[in-house]
């Protein structure tokens, strides 16, 4: 789950992490109160869940009150990456000397989280990690200790950051983490943290990303979700307990069990074709649920063929194959389907299947072949 910069910056600031004064505005007039009560220069930036904000015009700098509310109403009436902006941030402009990136992710391959330093700090950030990987330092961090001291201040040697602000540095990675762990985050990131023309540390831009399996623990957090921010198709999957993620082809897959979705997108990718979609609809089979997750996908113009793979275990294939008939009632189907089932109950799952005008299958390889060759 992702939070707005300034839900962000709130939490970082939790941890002491200085960030600069402001407030969030949904209006013209608000942005005017806002600046005027900072009194000076201020920064209008939109708040949506991407990136990109200041090449789209979501990003500007008033002189005062009256350029703010100019600005933010500009702002307010854009779309940025199919968003629309409804909320801006406005707060004090800081005068920049340099700019730093630090951030804490998880490593997979090291099975432990790393943070992240690098001198090019700022909206290149990606250009710096694809051109030049050598600039961006790493230290990794014991989940039983979590960072230390001389790490940090490896990374600020690193980047070349002045003696004098190591100490700075360090307190500001030792709050980094310390919100990453809170927050049971994936990912967690000042970018720019900016040495100013006081001399001081300032967390002007920040991003962090949320495990969805983890809000149970935090109900305070999950209630920050910006469901207007989301798409259709992820909030209806959210809603009906579906894990659902777009991808760019025509073979709509509908599959129980996460490794089972992801081995039939690859056995798909090995005969020539290409997955619409991971869909997920996890154990059980109800027919509202079978009917969300037909919804979901067919709503995908892309979508030529749909493939059903279900391994009956704890689900019978004929409560599946039951749930797949009578969602079709409900689910206007206009691609042809190819359903595999295996498991608990298959023969009979697949006696009621081969009544309708299902396509039928003993074997995944068969399944994906036949799903491609009604796609074509």
């Amino acid at each position: 789950m992702k939070l707005h910069e300034h839900q962000s910056k709130t939490l970082l600031a939790s941890n002491g992490i200085p960030i600069p004064r402001g407030q969030v505005a949904a209006s013209a007039r608000q942005a005017r109160a806002i600046a005027r009560d900072l009194g000076g220069r201020v920064v209008v930036k939109a708040q949506v869940l991407v990136g990109g904000r200041g090449k789209a015009g979501g990003v500007k700098t008033a002189v005062n009150a009256r350029e703010a509310g100019k600005h933010a109403a500009e702002i307010l009436s854009l779309r940025i990456a199919g968003l629309t902006v409804q909320k801006v941030l406005v707060e004090e402009a800081a005068v920049i000397r340099s700019e730093i990136y630090l951030g804490i992710t998880n490593d997979r391959a090291a099975r432990r989280p790393v943070m992240m330093a690098s001198a090019g700090g700022g909206v290149d950030i990606e250009q710096v990690a694809a051109q030049t990987p050598e600039e961006i330092l790493r230290e990794h961090i014991d989940p039983f200790l979590g960072i230390r001291g001389f790490q940090a201040r490896n990374l600020a040697s690193g980047i070349d950051l002045p003696r004098s602000h190591w100490q700075e540095f360090i307190h500001v990675a030792l709050g980094l983490h310390q919100t990453f762990v809170q927050t049971d985050a994936t990912l967690a990131e000042i970018n720019p943290l900016v040495v100013t023309d006081e001399e001081n540390l300032l967390a002007v831009d920040a991003k962090l990303v949320l495990d969805e399996n983890a809000l149970l623990r935090h109900p305070d957090l999950a209630e920050l979700r910006d469901v207007d921010a989301e798409a259709g198709d992820e909030a209806e999957a959210r809603e009906h307990g579906l894990s659902h993620v777009a991808l760019d082809g025509y073979i709509g897959c509908m599959v129980n069990g996460a490794g089972l979705a992801m081995g039939t997108m690859d056995i798909v990718k090995h005969f020539g074709g290409e997955p619409a979609n991971f869909l997920d609809i996890g154990g059980g089979a109800s027919a509202e649920k079978v009917a969300a997750a037909l919804r979901i996908i067919l709503r995908d113009n892309r979508v030529r063929a749909l493939l059903i793979n279900i391994f009956g275990g704890i689900t019978r294939c004929d409560e599946v194959a039951r749930g797949v008939l009578a969602a079709m009632d409900e689910v206007e189907v206009r691609v042809p389907m190819v359903v595999r089932l295996a498991g608990t109950n298959e023969e009979e799952g697949r006696r009621l299947l081969a009544e309708s005008d299902l396509i039928t299958a003993s074997s995944l390889a068969e399944a994906a072949q036949k799903a491609i060759t009604a796609a074509a």
